[in-house]
Order: C-alpha cells, then structure tokens, then sequence
C-alpha cells in the first residue's frame, strides 16, 4: 500500500498534487487524523440515555498543525459524491478524513475562484457532519454548549455560533444553528473536528440529563450529502430546477434563511424535499443544500446539466480556501482552536444581547468579562484576530508578526495571495493594541521581513442576498 503523505493546509495539497504530475497521488491532512467511519446511509438517532448506542473513540481529535507525519487515518471516508468527482476529473486528495476534491482537470485553482464570483459554482461540503437536536430539553441544551440566542431564534433561521468549553470558553469549534421548529435544530459542525465534537456532544448531553435537563434526542445524519451552490447565478440555477419555482420564491428568501424544497431531477421524477439555507462560505450568494444519501448524485448532476458548464462549474478545496479567506472567514484548527474565545477571535458577535446579562453559556465566566476593556473594569483580551495586506511574498500560517523594533506581536493562521485584489492577505493573531485597521507591523516570511497593514475583514465585500437596496 502506498504511504499516505499528510498535508496541514489545503495550498500544501496543491503545491504537492502539482509537482505529481499525472501520478495518481493521496495525501491526508492534518485537521483529522483519525476520523470514524459508519458504514450505515441512514440517520442514527442516539437519546441522553442510550449513549451506548453511539460508539465514540475515546481519543479527542485535537487541531494539530505540522505536516511531516507518516499516521493514516484508520479509515478513509468518501462523500456520496466521490464518483461523481472522478468522472469530471477531480483532483482528490485526504482532507478532514475525506477523499475531496482540492481541484478539477477542467480549472485551475484560481480561474475556479474567478469563476465563482463571476458565475457559479457547485462545491461538495458532504464531509462535514450534519445533526438534529430535538426535544424538549434541546433549546436549553444549545444554550448552554453556545453563546447563541437560541430562544429568539425564529423557525427557519439559522446563525453561526460555537461550541465552547466549560470554564475556559475556548472554542471547541464553530457551527451552524438552524431551528426547525419549536424543539428542532438543524446543526452543522466540521469534519476535522468530527470525533471531538461527537464526544463532546455525548458527554454534554448526558451531563445536560443528570442536572434535570429536558429530554433532548440526538441525530447524525450519516452518508447525507451537503452541497453548497455559490456565485452570482446561484439563484437562477436553483431556481430553475425546482418543482414550483413561483411557489417557493427563492428571491424573498434571504441570508441567513431556510426552507425545505423539491428538485425535478432530470429522469422526471421528484426530491424528496431538501432543506436550502441561503448563505455559505465565499462571501457570495449561494445556498447550501443537505440532501439524504440516494438523492445526493441525482440533484448535483441535475443542477450541473440543467446550467450547463457556461454557467456552473465543480469547484474544489483550493477555491474554497482562498474565497473564504478573501471573505474573512475562519477555518477551525488553524484560526479558531480550543484555546481561543470568541472574543479573542473577534467573534464577539456570536455572543446573543440577552446572552450577554443572562450568561449561563459554557465559559461566560471568562467571555463575558472580556468583552469589557481592562481600562473599564473588564479583563480584555491580550491578542485579538486580525487581517493584514502583505507586501512582497505571500506569509502563511506559523510566520510572525513583528513591530518596528523587531519584537514578536503575533503569528499568522492563514494566508494566500488574492486572485480577486492581486495582493498577499493573511489573518492571524496580534498583541492587543496593534490590531487596529492601518496599523503598520512587519511579517517574517522564510527569514526576511515583509511590511504588512492591518486590514478590515472580508478583505472582499461580501454579497449576501438580503433583498433589494432601497431605490
């Protein structure tokens, strides 16, 4: 068997696969190196009291940043869509503890990425793990795991929020929040942090259950495919495959948003509906579709053929990558990890008003301190996530921040050069105080000094459907 190489990044799986050639090559990344694998398509329900029908690995999955590690994850797993991906030329590589797609033969990495903020494009996110929480006990459940106003979320809107750890309030990781229903979620976590969070989950709810907790029902929706449909002409594309199109009205269904739909595949015959949330992670318009496992194949290539390849395209991790840093978007493992609050990451806004008095969230002993300045009577943060604009050669994550007198402030998380502004950009974390826009610092990158500015983040405005500008 040939050795799996791992990479950390996904720029590291690009520059690898490149210098491959035509050979046939596998890389796993760093983000998870030990993924659990299920042999079953359906959803698994799993109560508070019955965790024993849920085996977890007793090994958390902790964020791990070096690349020269020979482990292979025990058991590699492929999204419904994996087929699919080799048909049309993908480019396949381990990340999450997934075969996916770092890019297409058709695109490179870049033109993919103009191609998604001119046109379309179609990404498969089936790695990450997709759950329900339902029940009586499962409003109060979240509230305690996240910051989130869960109570004043309305049916059919979502938020981003993150699981926290107890008395620390470091992030465990970062999620999507949907209500359903009065007692039903919709909820989204990260594939390399897959068996950290179904640990956590488990031992959550059984504590949630011991100190009286309402009765809370678990569900992971193993094997679904989740895509996400992002670029300008996302909404037309959809728009055109759905059964009722008139009915569905995806023009007033804003970001931020979900409704359940049905897709007219191209034999004919109907979906069963689909959940669609209008958001994703580019920065663009778009919608993110979660789809039960025998119907994942038939609505990719429905919404493929049915734009055609002038209009729509596969985009891959590479693309990925370097939209959602143009958006200013994190990825766990390299710019949140768990010892990071959400104010030090500049997520503050995570945390709900009512939450904010209430409290009663893992952690808000330290976060809800934080948010108030040491000059105000609060504890304030030391460092705090950033955006800069470097000259000279693109800095990537580990390089440093320095001031003028050559002293550290701060490291880089991630960085790439921007294919929409032509400019290095990067995020990372730098000593309170020199994190204000248009402060002038200095990157190390390979041993020499490269001058950098503190920039606003999405370095790229974001383009998010919430209606019409007034005229």
């Amino acid at each position: 068997m040939k050795r799996l190489r791992t990479v950390s990044r996904v720029h590291e799986a690009l520059i690898v696969n490149r210098a491959a050639g035509r050979t046939p090559r596998q890389f796993s990344t760093a983000l998870d190196r030990a993924t659990a694998s299920s042999s079953s398509p359906v959803p698994h329900r799993i109560q508070t009291s019955t965790s024993q029908q849920h085996r977890l690995p007793s090994k958390f999955c902790l964020p791990i940043r070096h690349a020269s590690s020979t482990s292979i994850p025990p058991e590699l797993r492929k999204t419904p869509l994996y087929d699919l991906h080799l048909a049309h030329g993908g480019k396949m590589v381990i990340f999450g503890g997934f075969h996916m797609p770092v890019q297409y033969a058709s695109q490179s990495v870049s033109a993919s990425h103009h191609f998604t903020r001119s046109h379309a494009s179609l990404f498969d996110v089936s790695h990450m793990v997709q759950h329900r929480f339902s029940g009586p006990g499962s409003n109060a459940f979240l509230e305690r795991v996240t910051p989130a106003s869960i109570a004043g979320l309305e049916t059919n809107r979502n938020t981003l929020s993150t699981l926290l750890w107890p008395v620390t309030g470091g992030i465990v990781d970062d999620t999507i929040i949907t209500r359903l229903g009065p007692e039903s979620f919709y909820v989204v976590t990260n594939a390399g942090c897959r068996q950290k969070d179904l640990k956590y989950f488990e031992e959550h709810l059984e504590g949630f259950k011991k100190e009286g907790g309402g009765k809370v029902e678990w569900e992971v929706l193993e094997g679904w495919g989740l895509i996400a449909l992002q670029g300008p002409l996302s909404e037309d594309i959809l728009s055109s495959v759905l059964v009722d199109p008139e009915e569905t009205k995806l023009k007033e269904l804003y970001f931020g948003q979900s409704k359940y739909v049905k897709v007219k595949f191209l034999s004919g015959e109907t979906s069963s509906p689909l959940l669609v949330s209008r958001g994703g992670y580019t920065g663009e318009d778009g919608f993110e579709i979660s789809i039960p496992p025998a119907e994942a194949v038939a609505v990719t290539e429905t919404l493929l053929q049915s734009a055609t390849e002038e209009n729509l395209q596969l985009a891959g991790l590479g693309a990925r990558d370097s939209l959602r840093l143009e958006a200013g978007m994190c990825l766990y493992g390299h710019d949140l990890d768990d010892t990071t609050t959400p104010v030090e990451a500049a997520l503050s806004w995570v945390i709900g008003k009512d939450r904010r008095t209430s409290g009663g969230f893992h952690g808000a002993e330290v976060i809800l301190r934080q948010l108030t300045p040491k000059s105000k009577g609060g504890s304030g943060v030391e460092r705090r996530r950033i955006g800069l604009i470097i000259e000279g050669a693109p800095a990537r994550e580990g390089a440093d921040i320095v001031d003028e007198k050559g002293e550290k402030i701060g490291n880089i998380t991630s960085g790439c050069p921007s294919p929409t502004l032509g400019k290095n950009i990067a995020m990372g974390y730098i000593k309170d105080g020199f994190h204000k826009s248009g402060t002038n610092v200095e990157v190390v990158v390979r041993g020499k000094k490269r001058k950098a500015q503190v920039a606003k983040m999405p370095f790229v405005p974001s383009k998010y459907w919430k209606g019409a500008a007034p005229a």
